[in-house]
């Protein structure tokens, strides 16, 4: 750590008077940029013309491809991908129509790069590269993210996903090394349009979706858009469903020809009877059981409500550079009870210590904040580019648990769901708040036309209470350096250092909180624009975690800053239009996973697969001028390697549970009937592969894949 300490005041909502204070200023420096653009009389500094995409647009709603031009994701800016030197992958709104996505893990679970530890859908843990994404951004704003209490939103919002591999400390201050996550939010249009979704699947599976947006003044000035949905589904697991509400409403304004504000409002609601996994013998070995195996409760329930409010300001300065100021606040309440295996099987598949249940009250409230002000310019006649903001996020949690054990023997062949529902006592609650602020900036500047170099820094502030311990990050610096060479007019060479922190709560020997995690990546790469709907990219990357809490073998009370994680790896992507009418995403990634000083560290250790590949093609026939216009086929291909989970516990005992590789085959096939009705069946996991998609350990958290499925959906718009 560095810089100095300095004295913050509680509570959180004294420290936004700093943002505030510094979106003014913000404010200011924009306004006295656009006038200085005016007067200037220096020759040494020149206005550069607006940079201009062409054919270019952001949103990919309506432009029926599996890739975009522009991302925002790991920048300020909208950008090139071939202007973002590190890896990225983009889900475009196509794909996940295609996709029949409901919640962002399953989305997840077909994207080059990315391992999903699976749970109930909306509940499960996203990984990039051995790390997880702690944190998504929702239009550039970032909110937590928790799977245990099931914070994703819901895919029917979302215009396109942006994922960042490897760590982005410039623009997120703390946080895992992974990655970032943005969703797009779908915006208000200024025409008409509306869209009526009906899914039906297997295990009584049924959802309805439906967006209506347009003009809600003459001149199309402010617009308007509503989003909605029901769903419900049973699971292959007995006992087990999954309930989905949705409202999303957004509301845009121009106020000015270059100045847009935009409020937006999103709503999920879940009900779920959730489910924990399975076991596994005490060495680890997983068990052969059918995939309906069930090992909790007929009480179980889970219950959570997700409410995001969004507000930004946009204004477009005419060189092309912009300033926003924006802000997310989020508030997320959960209950659930639910029951799981209390330990591992034996021989006979019996749980002889009885189930365990678990019982949570949780209340959280976040709040993002971001302003930031982007302007190209021109000195000497060399191109640059530079950001310079602040940000703050800042939650406040209280949480209220209980948990205990019902005793009696439970064969996994025969398990018993009647179980007399516990009577929960909660204790007092444990309250938690957390505050973190920066101020970064970066400078992209071009020697010449075919070199971009790109340097960028942050200072974060952070500080975390719960009870009487306080975590506290002062003036922590994170640099952040990259460079791009074009080799040609569609590929580009590139490569990148980036950094993250992550701090910490244990303590060591002499009672001092340990130094914050340190992720850093060195990342070289190719990507390119092989034909105007079709990019490609080729990556190596070298991610280290240091200073990782281990137990003090001199005393195991304490820590020490020694454990070590490193990754390295290649990942290849290709994603877009193949040729006329034919779509496709593909991608294959090798991680190689080691860790290092951790035999006597408590906690888990998760192998990502060595291999992955992920695919899947789509075909439209179209102006055949036979009885084939309008059909349009499709398949995918999931292959992963093996993998495994190291659990270890204080005193220095190892579990590994090892799971198999497998391979899954998807199969789809549709008509499009008009310009307004679509239909469309797909077929997942075609030869119905049995196989473990998750390990966790020897009580909970292994998880089967799912076994063959159907969906059936009909399009409607309007």
């Amino acid at each position: 750590m560095n810089g100095t300490e300095i004295n913050l005041q509680r509570p959180a909502m004294k420290r936004l008077a700093h943002i505030l204070l510094a979106t003014t200023l913000l404010t200011g420096m924009a306004s006295s940029a656009r006038a200085q653009d005016a007067t200037s009389t220096r020759s040494d500094t020149t206005e550069l013309a607006p940079i201009v995409l062409e054919g270019a647009t952001y949103e990919t709603e309506g432009t029926n491809s599996y890739t975009t031009r522009q991302i925002s994701v790991g920048d300020k800016d909208t950008r090139a991908l071939r202007e973002v030197p590190q890896s990225t992958t983009v889900v475009t709104r196509e794909r996940l129509e295609d996709g029949n996505f409901s919640s962002l893990d399953t989305v997840m679970r077909k994207t080059p790069g990315v391992v999903v530890l699976t749970n109930d859908d909306g509940r499960s843990s996203l990984y990039s590269r051995g790390f997880e994404f702690d944190t998504l951004y929702m239009n550039g704003l970032s909110t937590p993210v928790s799977s245990i209490y099931g914070t994703q939103p819901d895919m029917a919002v979302v215009d396109h996903i942006e994922i960042l591999r490897g760590p982005s400390g410039l623009f997120g201050g703390a946080g895992e090394p992974a990655g970032a996550v943005n969703m797009r939010l779908k915006q208000a249009s200024d025409e008409y349009k509306a869209s009526i979704n009906t899914i039906m699947s297997s295990w009584d599976g049924k959802r309805v979706e439906g967006d209506i947006t347009g003009p809600l003044t003459k001149s199309g000035r402010v617009r308007g858009r509503l989003v909605g949905v029901l769903s419900g589904k049973d699971s292959f697991v007995d006992g087990v469903d999954n309930k989905v509400g949705v409202v999303y409403g957004t509301i845009q304004a121009d106020l000015t020809e270059n100045t847009t504000a935009t409020v937006s409002i999103n709503h999920t609601k879940r009900d779920i009877s959730p489910f924990n996994g399975l076991p596994t013998l005490a060495n680890g070995t997983l068990l052969d059981l059918p995939t309906s195996t069930y090992t909790g409760a007929d009480w179980n329930t889970f219950e959570n409500n997700v409410t995001q409010y969004i507000a930004e300001l946009e204004h477009r300065f005419e060189d092309g550079g912009h300033a926003k100021i924006s802000a997310l606040y989020s508030h997320v309440d959960v209950d659930f009870l639910y029951a799981y295996a209390a330990g591992a099987a034996n021989a006979s598949g019996v749980v002889t210590s009885g189930t365990r249940w678990l019982a949570r009250d949780y209340e959280q409230d976040s709040v993002s904040l971001d302003a930031h002000i982007s302007r190209p310019f021109e000195i000497y006649g060399l191109e640059n580019n530079i950001i310079a903001g602040v940000d703050y996020r800042g939650s406040d949690d209280s949480l209220r648990s209980a948990t205990g054990v019902i005793s009696g023997a439970q064969s996994l062949y025969n398990w018993n769901t009647h179980l007399a529902r516990p009577t929960v006592t909660f204790g007092s609650a444990t309250e938690t708040e957390s505050d973190q602020y920066g101020i970064y900036g970066q400078w992209r500047i071009k020697p010449f036309d075919k070199l971009t170099l790109i340097g960028g820094g942050r200072f974060t502030w952070y500080d975390a209470q719960s009870g009487s311990s306080e975590v506290k990050v002062n003036g922590e610096f994170t640099p952040y350096a990259g460079i791009i060479y074009d080799l040609t007019d569609r590929l580009s060479a590139y490569a990148s250092y980036t950094q993250i922190f992550q701090p910490q709560s244990a303590v060591d020997s002499s009672g001092a909180i340990i130094d914050p995690r340190t992720g850093e990546q060195y990342e070289v790469g190719l990507k390119a624009e092989l034909t105007d709907g079709l990019n490609a990219s080729l990556a190596w990357f070298d991610l280290t975690d240091e200073n990782r809490a281990v137990t003090d073998p001199n005393n195991t009370s304490y820590y020490l800053a020694l454990g070590k994680a490193h990754m390295r790896g290649i990942e290849f992507e290709v994603n877009g239009e193949i040729l006329p009418n034919w779509e496709a995403t593909a991608g294959y990634t090798y991680t190689d996973t080691e860790y290092k000083n951790t035999t006597r560290a408590a906690g888990s250790e998760y192998y990502t697969p060595e291999h992955m590949v992920q695919l899947f093609t789509k075909y439209t026939f179209e102006d055949t001028g036979n009885w084939t216009d309008g059909f349009f086929v499709g398949g995918g291909v999931k292959l992963f390697s093996s993998f495994k989970n190291v659990s270890r516990t204080a005193a220095g005992g190892a579990t590994t549970i090892n799971a198999p590789g497998y391979g899954v085959v998807d199969l789809q096939a549709g008509y499009k009937f008009n310009e307004h009705v679509t239909a469309s069946l797909t077929v997942n996991n075609v030869f119905n592969k049995t196989y473990y998609e998750r390990v966790g350990g020897t009580s909970v958290f292994n998880f089967y894949g799912e076994p063959r499925s159907f969906v059936f959906k009909i399009g409607t718009t309007f």
